[in-house]
């Protein structure tokens, strides 16, 4: 059974992973693509001024909440070489979660009842800094939730095996450059099979394989339920 099809009719039980309506007017679909000219000029290395830029984009849309980037091809993705291409013939930019840009310090809340999987802190520039897996089960389905770019304080203090009940609290959105180096947001990415992975999981992946990598991470807002997306 697919994923996405589990999901679509569980959609009722699902909490938020913000306290905050991402229905709402102060919401706005952010583009980090080459099609955009702020992000296409912007100095994305220095991350004072990425999270200027962003700000001006939310700024343009009276918002103060930025969503979206499910399968985007993505020209952030420049601003770090942990994306390549390195030896692959092609360079990481097709993204495969959904970013909500917010403030740091924010809380994030499980969705479903879950038991954290397990916990990395990946440091690498522009990379996920503190990230959280969580475990989930649905109908006897396993599958998986991912949070990348945390606060360290309330990361340090999970533990793999951990239970959650639907709605608690485990992390905050963190700040730069602990978060990876990042403009404040969370990555918020579901997952079908970890395929082995621990702490980490791809949340980008090169452009031809979007068939392959859209199968194995469904789209987050069947979750998420924003219509901003």
């Amino acid at each position: 059974m697919a994923l996405s099809s589990l999901l679509l009719r569980h959609q009722a039980e699902f909490g938020p992973v913000l306290p905050v309506d991402l229905n709402g007017p102060t919401v706005t679909r952010l583009d980090f693509t080459a099609h955009n000219p702020q992000i296409a000029t912007a100095d994305l290395r220095d991350t004072a001024a990425f999270t200027q830029v962003v700000n001006d984009m939310l700024a343009e849309k009276n918002a103060t909440i930025g969503i979206g980037g499910y399968l985007e091809n993505r020209v952030i993705y420049r601003r770090s070489p942990h994306f390549g291409p390195g030896a692959a013939p092609e360079a990481r930019s097709l993204h495969l979660g959904v970013d909500v840009w917010l403030l740091a310090g924010t809380p994030v809340l499980a969705p479903l009842p879950a038991v954290v999987h397990s916990l990395a802190d990946n440091d690498n520039f522009g990379d996920y800094g503190p990230t959280v897996i969580l475990q989930h089960t649905l109908e006897g389905t396993v599958f998986y939730s991912l949070y990348g770019h945390l606060s360290r304080r309330e990361w340090r203090a999970l533990k793999p095996g951990q239970e959650l009940a639907k709605g608690e609290a485990f992390a905050t959105v963190g700040p730069f450059p602990e978060n990876g180096d990042w403009p404040p947001h969370l990555h918020f990415q579901l997952i079908a099979d970890l395929r082995g992975h621990s702490g980490d999981f791809p949340g980008v992946a090169q452009p031809s394989e979007q068939a392959i990598w859209a199968a194995r991470c469904p789209d987050p807002n069947l979750m998420l339920q924003s219509r901003w997306l």
